[in-house]
């Protein structure tokens, strides 16, 4: 069950979970010329908690009373299948071959009101031509009309150059940095690949902090 995974399911009125919905509030109105819908969350050189740390958020924007759809766009590692237990057999990559999934695609429905999942589905030998391709903006604007928000997992950013690509297309990226663990220089790098092809970087989410302050924006 998601929800022994899921610190905003599983302690709701936790310190955590009260930093998640904070994170959801900065987001929903960090610029009000230039409104945040589709984002996607992502780390520097590793995973550092980027994937629970997005189905954490994207819990928080569905009880906040938005339709939220989560996306798997981690295509080489996929996370969410194993975070809120579901199958994998169809998702993101069906969609990029099957034209009739743009109009209906292969979501699943969550215990959590308001919120979907699109999984990674497959894994494809060529993510990143994928993830870059004009397909994928079909498949962008085909989610965004069934949605409030559109929260996309991808590969970290100097593991691959996946996160870039998606990026570009998307109104803004999140960066996970875990304390303790997370290099600054890999941070740093990350951020400047981002913004070298001019992705929107939004801010950064730290996490493995002291308990006192577990998750801190």
């Amino acid at each position: 069950m998601a929800e022994a995974n899921l610190i905003t399911l599983s302690q709701p009125r936790s310190a955590a979970a009260e930093a998640f919905r904070s994170l959801r509030t900065n987001l929903m109105f960090s610029s009000v010329d230039k409104p945040i819908r589709t984002l996607l969350v992502t780390s520097a050189a590793r995973e550092d908690q980027k994937s629970v740390t997005l189905a954490n958020l994207a819990v928080t924007f569905a009880q906040g009373g938005n339709r939220t759809i989560l996306v798997d766009a981690d295509l080489r590692q996929p996370k969410q299948r194993e975070i809120w237990d579901i199958g994998n057999e169809r998702g993101l990559s069906a969609m990029m071959v099957e034209d009739a999934l743009i109009a209906a695609p292969p979501l699943i429905a969550t215990q959590v009101d308001g919120l979907q999942l699109l999984a990674s589905g497959e894994l494809p030998p060529n993510p990143a031509d994928l993830l870059g391709g004009r397909r994928m903006d079909d498949i962008i604007n085909a989610l965004k009309e069934l949605a409030d928000y559109v929260l996309f997992d991808s590969p970290p950013v100097l593991a691959a150059t996946d996160a870039a690509l998606l990026g570009i297309k998307l109104d803004g990226a999140l960066l996970t940095v875990r304390a303790g663990d997370t290099r600054r220089d890999h941070t740093a790098q990350a951020r400047q690949a981002l913004e070298r092809v001019h992705v929107r970087v939004v801010g950064a989410v730290l996490t493995n902090a002291p308990s006192e302050n577990r998750v801190a924006y």
